[in-house]
């Protein structure tokens, strides 16, 4: 019976979870996953600590609705482009699954990372190679025994333990972190029980449910179901050169297919399915059966990539690869939503400004024959130094009249101003007429804002 079948028959009531022990296999694409699972760690443990334009790196603050892309600071006002990001981020979703199935999955996700490239590894040291683990937790309690799994449960909790701490820095920003390191606990309860909570749940995802985060709770797995279709590269067994499928017997005369049944590509499995039964929701990609097969097949002298990165079509119709007509399609939508987006990004604000009529107030005559508006205004600094501003009118006919005057805007903070502006009243030629005020700083306009005016006409 293939692992799938065992995995499907402990999911059903009554049955017990089946502990998967996938056996290490160091082929040509495990090096390639080692190493591309160190070039993301790096970043993402150095992430919050690094600093651009005086900001960190990466930054999620919902409390404080501050974000920060690669040292840029993005505020509520720049909600528009954040739902743009995350429509262009889906459609790239939706292409690059289309194209590669799952590869993100098994190459790049933090899931499997850690699970497969740091606790596995550490678990291999400790406890030994697939089959001494299954007889370790088989074996009863003893003091190599405890001292093993000891050993390796602190090993996991003080990983887990860093990995909380890193993964709050991304929302609370890594100078409140050390805060809340190096000060009493007193002083920082909330952000000491994040820290707790996020490391338990860390310690029980990779000691506990494991592969279950894959298989059983991750959306994006679920979606590859109706993404992929028969021209989408996936991990597949060539089923048209391997069945039917037979141990190597030189006395037999029956005919038989490149695969030796060996099971190894289920044993390596970290999900453990079987990927001779065709392309199945549980499998990551993550070429540990293509490792696995190809040292078997070297081992017998035949053709590599048995199993290998392939689609549905090139394995029953023996076609080479082609891309479909939706992959255009998608990638058609992605270019115009990335160019939107990119047009945005270029074109934004250093300062986000509201100016809005008093509520409750019209004009006001003055007895020197000009009318007035009265108006309040928010203006935001979006930028990561501190900005002196001022209000520019380009209408020669429309001054400015402060009640509180601009100054200075700290980086990310707001500043509310309250001014009238006046014009003589033979200028006025419409009741309500559209006006443009410029905000400028270091002797160049930076934004501008529209707003309106009214009075009765000359």
């Amino acid at each position: 019976m293939s692992a799938a079948k065992v995995i499907k028959q402990a999911d059903q009531p009554g049955n017990k979870r089946v502990w998967i022990y996938p056996k290490l296999i160091k082929g040509k694409l495990y090096k390639y996953r080692s190493l591309v699972s160190y070039l993301l760690l790096i970043p993402l443990f150095a992430g919050p600590f690094i600093k651009l334009n005086g900001e960190q790196l990466f930054l999620f603050d919902i409390l404080e609705r501050k974000f920060v892309v690669f040292g840029v600071v993005f505020m509520p006002q720049d909600f528009y482009l954040f739902v743009l990001a995350t429509l262009s981020f889906i459609v790239f979703i939706v292409l690059f699954t289309s194209v590669f199935g799952r590869v993100w999955c098994g190459w790049a996700c933090p899931q499997t990372i850690f699970m497969e490239m740091v606790f596995r590894k550490i678990e291999y040291w400790i406890e030994g190679d697939a089959k001494k683990q299954k007889e370790l937790d088989a074996a009863p309690l003893s003091a190599s025994k405890f001292v093993k799994k000891a050993s390796k449960h602190v090993i996991f909790a003080l990983i887990s333990f860093l990995i909380a701490n890193i993964f709050l820095a991304y929302f609370i920003g890594s100078d409140a972190l050390l805060k809340i390191i190096t000060e009493p606990v007193g002083l920082h309860l909330v952000g000491f029980a994040a820290i707790v909570v996020f490391t338990a749940a860390f310690y029980l995802v990779f000691t506990k449910v494991r592969e279950l985060v894959c298989t059983v709770i991750c959306p994006y797995g679920r979606l590859q179901e109706v993404l992929i279709d028969r021209k989408t590269l996936v991990v597949a067994y060539d089923y048209t050169r391997g069945e039917p499928r037979g141990h190597i017997n030189k006395h037999s005369e029956a005919p038989t297919g490149d695969c030796v049944d060996c099971n190894l590509c289920v044993d390596v499995c970290p999900t453990g399915i079987d990927i001779r039964q065709g392309t199945q929701m549980e499998c990551i990609n993550c070429t540990a059966c293509i490792d696995a097969c190809d040292m078997v097949m070297e081992k017998t002298h035949r053709p590599l990539r048995l199993i290998g990165f392939k689609s549905e079509e090139g394995v029953a119709e023996s076609k080479p690869h082609s891309i479909g007509k939706r992959i255009y399609a998608y990638a058609a939508i992605l270019a115009v939503l990335f160019g939107t987006l990119t047009f945005l990004l270029i074109t934004r604000s250093d300062i986000s400004a509201t100016i809005l009529r008093a509520g409750g107030t019209l004009y006001q005559m003055r007895d020197d024959g000009t009318v007035s508006n009265l108006y309040n205004a928010e203006l935001i600094n979006k930028t990561t130094a501190p900005i002196r501003f001022s209000l520019v009118m380009p209408d020669n006919n429309t001054k400015i009249q402060y009640i509180n005057k601009p100054g200075i805007i700290n980086k990310g903070e707001s500043a509310k101003l309250t001014f009238f502006l006046i014009r003589p009243q033979h200028a006025v030629k419409e009741y309500k007429s559209r006006i443009t005020l410029e905000i400028a700083a270091g002797g160049r306009t930076i934004s501008s804002v529209k707003t309106t005016f009214i009075a009765p006409p000359n």
